[in-house]
């Protein structure tokens, strides 16, 4: 059955190697557009099926033209960044999952 991944972490879908590959350079959660943005959204699903029929190789990765929101240009610097003020509490709600999970917590 023909595939197409459409994602953000390009390091880690190549390296498993699909076989093709829409990337789109967003925060993880968002591969096919802004929240809300349905025109970005259905424009990123033609560029996918597309990739059905051009890719001429396997492993083919196609990257998306669209980039993240405009007003928000260093969302890279604040992504998934643990300020040391915010640390305990995180470890705390992490433990308490694990709890509520019946996991040993963490060591």
């Amino acid at each position: 059955m023909p595939t197409v991944v459409i994602g953000s972490a390009r390091d880690i879908v190549e390296h498993c190697g699909v076989p093709r590959f829409l990337f789109s350079d967003f925060p993880l959660g968002n591969p096919c557009g802004h929240p809300w943005d349905h025109a970005m959204q259905a424009e990123t699903l033609r560029l996918a099926a597309g990739l059905l029929e051009t890719a001429t190789a396997p492993r083919t990765t196609l990257r998306s033209p669209f980039g993240w929101k405009p007003e928000d240009p260093d969302w890279r610097d604040r992504y998934n960044r643990i300020r040391p003020e915010d640390r305990a509490r995180l470890l705390a709600i992490g433990d308490e999952r694990r709890r509520r999970r019946g996991q040993a917590p963490r060591t």
